[in-house]
């Protein structure tokens, strides 16, 4: 059995006592995607302040919340606010959701982001699938743990493709690429990124897709290229492209993580895609 720190079995047995079950997948809500809480049916709400261990969410977009409850026939946890690395929290700490998640018996987790566009095909609005992961710096996950493997996610990636495109979502793929921040990256990096075959650049995501992979469930990232990278475009980037890029899919965007969380057929529930 997975060992847990006492923080995270407190947050568990806190959640349990509120009516939280046992979820079939969880889903962190990045920078402006919170919106999918909402339609989550029979929800039961907990803030992160009445959680141990959780520290406050400090970046616009997070409310800081979980929700518990129905998406279709699934039992579905769903955070909503994520903590960063940049905002001076260790590793340990920002891979907390995946963790309780993990801790309450859950063993399938997609993981949401706002990133900047770095492939020249890539469009604002656009809804990448992550096949694979660059780390900035390389180590993004707690010192302590020891990894069999790390995200590389082909296969299900296209499966999630196949049923994206039955249901008239398009979706694109590409690698994502996890920098510290908090400032935006120069010109030279993106073009540096490029070259080491980035698609899409963020802050977040690298370090809780390794803790589910470590916890040995199947996961899945997507990014809404909500910007397009320094270099890239000639506008100066805002933190506040984000709301705006979000309304641009947003239908689309809760359509497909919808699909995904509740489609008999969607392969993130299928046993072989765990990562073991």
């Amino acid at each position: 059995m997975e060992w847990f720190d006492p923080a995270v079995e407190k947050a568990a047995e806190v959640l349990r006592s509120k009516g939280v079950g046992k979820p079939d997948a969880s889903i962190i809500l990045g920078s402006g995607l919170g919106k999918f809480a909402g339609t989550i049916n029979d929800s039961v709400v907990v803030p992160y302040s009445e959680l141990p261990g959780f520290p406050e969410t400090g970046v616009a977009g997070h409310d800081g919340a979980l929700h518990f409850g129905k998406v279709g026939n699934r039992s579905i946890l769903a955070w909503s606010g994520r903590f960063h690395h940049y905002e001076g929290y260790p590793f340990e700490r920002t891979v907390l959701p995946v963790q309780v998640a993990a801790a309450l018996g859950c063993r399938a987790m997609l993981v949401t982001n706002a990133a900047g566009g770095i492939n020249f095909r890539f469009r604002v609005g656009d809804l990448m699938l992550i096949d694979d992961i660059i780390s900035l710096p390389v180590r993004v996950s707690p010192a302590t743990r020891r990894f069999r493997q790390r995200y590389a996610n082909d296969t299900l990636v296209n499966e999630v493709t196949h049923l994206a495109a039955k249901a008239g979502i398009a979706v694109t793929r590409g690698t994502y690429l996890y920098a510290k921040g908090p400032t935006y990256e120069t010109k030279a990096e993106i073009r540096a990124f490029r070259i080491m075959g980035a698609d899409a650049v963020g802050m977040s995501t690298a370090a809780e897709l390794n803790e589910a992979i470590r916890l040995e469930m199947s996961c899945l990232g997507i990014s809404l290229i909500t910007n397009l990278a320094t270099g890239v475009s000639k506008e100066k980037l805002d933190h506040s492209e984000i709301a705006e890029a979000a309304s641009l899919r947003e239908k689309d965007l809760l359509a497909l993580i919808t699909l995904i969380l509740s489609d008999p057929d969607t392969p993130l529930y299928k046993p072989e895609y765990r990562f073991r």
